[in-house]
């Protein structure tokens, strides 16, 4: 099994991605921003203290943010793999990762960095905002949320290339097109799908 990092500006496409790699890969994807929204609209204590954060645009901060990982990575279907979509966001976060996977004999195999020019990302925020009404999506906010990314998130992408596990990928493009390229760069990195992966995946 693999254990994953899918990073990369808001509207890259890392949802979609994480979705198709992780049934390719049968492991399971895990969304902050998924599980963020899951508490927004059923107004749980945690959802309540996460939407005014979201609607600005901004990161929820670490404090909720690392508690609600450490849980979902200690569920037994991430014991042996996962991909983890939209955290750690922030270098703090990638220490508090790196104390979880180190205290359970792990370590992250490879980070995806998908890479976007920020006027396509806006322009697909946009569209995606008018289909799904998602008040997040707003073009104010949304170039809020790549000036958050730009400031807080790209730091990351040095730790983990100076520690060999970055993998940058076009993410321009057919979406069939970019899940191919991730999966021919990890399978160049030693990391293959598992002969049970499902019929249609490369």
């Amino acid at each position: 099994m693999s254990r994953l990092l899918l990073i990369g500006p808001p509207g890259a496409g890392k949802g979609t991605q994480a979705v198709r790699l992780a049934e390719a890969y049968l492991i399971p994807a895990i969304s902050t921003g998924d599980i963020f929204r899951s508490n927004v609209k059923n107004e749980t204590p945690l959802g309540k203290q996460a939407k005014a954060y979201m609607e600005a645009g901004d990161n929820v901060p670490d404090s909720l943010t690392n508690d609600l990982i450490r849980h979902r990575l200690a569920e037994p279907d991430a014991e042996h793999g996962f991909l983890l979509d939209g955290y750690p966001r922030t270098t703090d976060q990638v220490r508090e990762l790196d104390e979880f996977l180190n205290g359970h004999g792990a370590a992250l195999d490879a980070v995806i960095e998908l890479v976007a020019d920020p006027d396509v990302v806006v322009k697909r925020l946009r569209k995606r905002a008018i289909e799904q009404g998602r008040s997040d999506d707003d073009e104010a906010v949304v170039r809020h949320r790549l000036q958050v990314y730009r400031e807080q998130t790209e730091p990351l992408i040095d730790v983990y290339d100076g520690r060999g596990v970055l993998v940058k990928i076009d993410a321009l493009g057919d979406i069939d097109e970019v899940t191919e390229r991730i999966i021919a760069a990890l399978a160049e990195r030693g990391i293959a799908l598992p002969d049970t992966a499902p019929e249609g995946v490369l």
